[in-house]
């Protein structure tokens, strides 16, 4: 699947357009950083298992 992103595309914004995750979902784990903001976003939703290390491996990769 060809995915187009920028460079300033943030995580959850590229989770949810390549349908990895909902909107809820990244509403929450924003809710989740912004009480502990030393956490990444993708950590939170890695924790919550909303979504898995592929998803964001495939973020990483359009990146680079």
């Amino acid at each position: 699947m060809q995915v187009e992103t920028t460079s300033h595309e943030r995580i959850g914004e590229f989770l949810v357009k390549i349908g990895a995750m909902t909107d809820t979902q990244r509403n929450t784990v924003l809710e989740l950083q912004n009480q502990d903001p030393r956490k990444k976003f993708g950590q939170i939703a890695l924790e919550m298992r909303f979504v898995n290390e592929g998803a964001i491996d495939t973020f990483i990769g359009h990146r680079l």
